[in-house]
């Protein structure tokens, strides 16, 4: 078996990186009209999605997923209505392949432009999110490159379902079908094949939970652009105001409890407390959030003791963990020790305290007066996104077609020489 998977996924390779070479001079106009027609298949092939959706989601339910994962899985036709939306977005963005990002001259007479340039071929591996699908593609086809997709074996009808969408609206714009392959297996030494693969993919994007998102880093030969957990905080200082702390935080945590933008940490400063309490536990507690608190903030009924492990732990779930610090500077140092560097949100009305939070904290996304669920591509003007990085080399925060290209130079002269 690990024979067949081997030359399954060789076969892959080969047939993307020779797609790339395609996609890497395919006009905007032609990438445009692949995006599309993409976006017009997901619409007349609802019933078909909704179908294979019913299938993965019983799998689901089988493997006893829990219903933030099983959120996670789930297509309905406003879900499905908002992929061909993105696929759409996607198109009418500028095509980031050949901008111009910087251009000089120099005194010897050459004229230098540094202009961006398709990375090549992009390996995604993600769980349960079938929309990952489309818009892991849509953003690799848009960023001139080819793509390999490796969905969750949770997934697996749905992502192919919409895989189909979108190679019908690539061939149909005359693009090479293998710019967007997706591995046609469950078996899990496929993405272990992915990760050594370096002859043909020239960056692995992971987007899935810690355990998918680890071995990744660990194991993989090729780049990697990744984040390992989203443990996303939210500040609440002394000088916020109580009515949007109360509807920001509301929604950061309780809108969708398993993406990875969602809140997983409550800091409360203590003259906040003191002064107005903690409402926004209430309105948490009353939503069927379990609030895992400090020794002070138990003193809100309904909440329960936390544990040193609550603190730095992506939930996933209807958990939240909570706690009093004194003043903005035991936040910044709180969350440097807890945090994952994603995203990581102030609430106050104090301009000071905002500077010194954003410029002492290096997380990839910092908000002011925001929620966290705004840690989004499509919420950031990207159509979508692969996924948050949160390393320091090359991308960083919501990953879209800009990021996923490279960049080359571009030097002329008129016969001229180096003395």
């Amino acid at each position: 078996m690990s024979d067949d998977i081997s030359t399954l996924m060789a076969g892959l390779g080969a047939r993307a990186r020779a797609a790339s070479r395609e996609m890497a001079f395919a006009p905007s106009e032609v990438k445009t009209a692949a995006l599309l027609g993409a976006a017009d298949a997901v619409e007349r092939r609802k019933p078909e999605i909704l179908a294979a959706n019913e299938k993965d989601m019983a799998f689901g339910r089988d493997k006893a997923l829990t219903d933030a994962m099983l959120d996670r899985l789930k297509l309905d036709s406003a879900r499905i209505d908002a992929i061909a939306a993105g696929l759409r977005a996607i198109a009418a963005q500028d095509d980031p392949v050949g901008a111009v990002l910087e251009e000089w001259d120099q005194p010897t007479g050459i004229h230098i432009r540094r202009v961006r340039t398709p990375l090549g071929v992009i390996g995604v591996i993600y769980e349960s999110r079938p929309n990952v699908t489309a818009d892991a593609g849509a953003l690799c086809l848009k960023a001139g490159n080819a793509v390999i997709l490796r969905g969750g074996s949770e997934s697996f009808h749905s992502s192919t379902a919409l895989h189909a969408c979108l190679i019908e609206g690539v061939t149909a714009a005359g693009l090479p079908a293998d710019a967007i392959q997706l591995v046609p297996t469950r078996d899990r030494a496929a993405v272990s094949e992915m990760l050594t693969m370096t002859e043909s993919i020239d960056v692995i994007v992971p987007r899935g939970g810690k355990g998918l998102v680890g071995l990744v880093q660990r194991e993989a030969r090729v780049p990697v652009f990744a984040h390992l957990e989203g443990i996303c905080h939210i500040y609440v200082d002394a000088d916020a105001d109580p009515a949007k702390a109360r509807d920001v935080i509301l929604n950061a945590k309780t809108r969708r409890t398993g993406i990875c933008g969602a809140a997983e940490c409550l800091l409360v400063d203590r003259a906040y407390f003191d002064r107005h309490g903690a409402p926004f536990l209430t309105d948490l507690i009353a939503a069927g959030v379990e609030v895992r608190a400090d020794e002070i903030l138990q003193s809100v009924p309904g909440t329960v003791q936390a544990s040193e492990d609550d603190f730095g732990r992506e939930f996933l779930d209807m958990i939240i963990a909570a706690r009093i610090v004194d003043g903005v500077d035991a936040a910044i140092a709180h969350i440097q020790e807890f945090g994952s560097n994603h995203t990581d949100c102030i609430l106050t009305e104090n301009g000071a305290a905002v500077d010194r939070f954003f410029m002492r904290l290096d997380s990839a996304i910092l908000m002011h007066n925001a929620s966290t669920q705004f840690a989004d591509g499509g919420e950031f003007g990207m159509g979508a996104e692969i996924g948050i990085a949160t390393g320091k080399m090359h991308a960083r925060g919501p990953v879209g077609a800009n990021q996923l290209t490279s960049f080359k130079y571009l030097v002329t002269g008129d016969g001229t020489i180096r003395a």
